[in-house]
């Protein structure tokens, strides 16, 4: 019986973050990798299902499921973040004009597009556009941190681009 319990709560751990892998590489648009892991995904759910299926008087596999699955979401979550697919545009605005950063920036090898607006009383303002991976998010926040404390930052999150700074470099 616990032998039942124990191996259903592994088969969660594993289950649930291939779900939510196959979520993220639906979403990016991986649809070739998104059905292999659901194909995986599939047979894990059937073994797991069928051990809580065969005696739903054992509260112990039921117990051992629901746990499995909680905890399964957060290793998930973990999980994806350290894979970080796919890419983010990442919009700095500045109140003055920093070539310096844009320069460091470039030097790390992301590629940078200026523009200059104009704020809610006619103030100009500079906005850094940045394409990078999400894996490198991280790094271009922390540059522009240490340069421009006060400055704006939004990302975005992206399914596709063409052309461009990285696509050359992917090449």
């Amino acid at each position: 019986m616990l032998f039942k319990a124990l191996a259903i709560f592994v088969l969660q751990l594993i289950y649930v973050p291939l779900l939510t892998l196959r979520t993220t590489l639906v979403v990016k648009g991986e649809r070739n990798k998104a059905s292999v892991t659901a194909l995986l995904e599939g047979i894990i759910y059937i073994f797991s299902l069928g051990i809580v299926f065969s005696d739903l008087t054992n509260i112990t596999s039921i117990v051992a499921y629901v746990l499995g699955y909680a905890l399964g979401v957060y290793l998930g979550g973990i999980i994806e973040s350290k894979l970080a697919i796919g890419y983010r545009t990442i919009h700095i605005s500045l109140v003055k004009k920093n070539q310096y950063l844009v320069n460091k920036l470039r030097e790390s090898k992301f590629g940078v597009t200026t523009f200059i607006g104009h704020g809610i009383n006619g103030d100009e303002r500079y906005r850094l556009e940045i394409l990078a991976h999400r894996i490198r998010e991280c790094e271009v926040i922390e540059i522009v941190q240490s340069e421009e404390p006060s400055a704006f930052i939004v990302s975005y999150d992206l399914t596709q681009f063409k052309g461009g700074y990285l696509s050359k470099q992917m090449k």
